[in-house]
């Protein structure tokens, strides 16, 4: 745990910043050149870094602010039930990424597929969804003559474009579950944000995926995979 307590300090924030805390000094700034950069202040007592075996207290506000920023262990995902690639089905599977940060500008985060196709078995593969217009589709569809694969998050952080109204998608505030569907590509993809902390808690986003083989397509049996990564930054 990291404790501060600054003289005269106040937290400030807007719509565009937030500045987490400010001193009372009479000088110093910023020096650089070519070889090295140098940030000063004058007037300000007792600074530096304290600690012991149960505490740290980095005093100053030159101090650098470390932030908490974590995410949770996110597990394998398996789709289910198997799909007869003569016939046609649907296979679906979630898995939960808890993201936690006492962050005041708060954190984002991140999906992205490893490749293209995402979801493969070998030289074979489900298409990536293809949504009709600019935004996720509401409803899973696909032609019957296909197969793809596609992503839907859920949870209270969710960004606008997988919110929806009931029925359609990045309009309204709803999370109506098993909606808003889209591709998963090699493009990092803003899934949700918070512009505030959320420590010691968290905040859980579900990540469900769905792979579907319509009713006239073949698809060539084998076990399909697909790697995505997610990633989490402090704003």
């Amino acid at each position: 745990m990291f404790l501060s307590q600054p003289v005269f300090a106040a937290v400030m924030t807007s719509t565009n910043y937030s500045i987490q805390s400010d001193t009372v000094n009479f000088g110093g700034g910023l020096s650089s050149s070519t070889s090295y950069t140098q940030e000063s202040t004058f007037g300000e007592v007792a600074t530096g870094l304290s600690n012991s075996a149960s505490y740290a207290v980095k005093a100053g506000y030159q101090q650098m602010q470390e932030v908490y920023l974590a995410i949770g262990t996110v597990s394998d995902v398996t789709l289910s039930p198997s799909i007869d690639g003569t016939v046609g089905g649907t296979s679906n599977g979630s898995t939960t990424v808890l993201v936690t940060t006492d962050n005041q500008a708060g954190y984002e985060l991140y999906l992205k597929a490893s490749s293209s196709p995402a979801l493969t078995s070998g030289a074979n593969s489900f298409a990536n969804y293809t949504p009709a217009g600019a935004n996720p589709d509401f409803i899973f569809s696909i032609l019957t003559t296909v197969a793809e694969f596609a992503f839907s998050p859920e949870g209270s952080h969710i960004t606008s474009e997988y919110k929806d109204n009931g029925s359609t998608c990045n309009v309204g505030a709803l999370d109506t579950n098993d909606s808003c569907w889209n591709p998963l590509t090699t493009t990092n993809e803003l899934i949700a944000q918070s512009a505030t902390p959320n420590h010691p808690t968290g905040t859980a986003t579900v990540l469900e995926f769905r792979a579907q083989s319509g009713t006239s397509n073949v698809q060539l049996a084998g076990t399909y995979k697909a790697t995505s990564t997610v990633t989490v930054l402090a704003l």
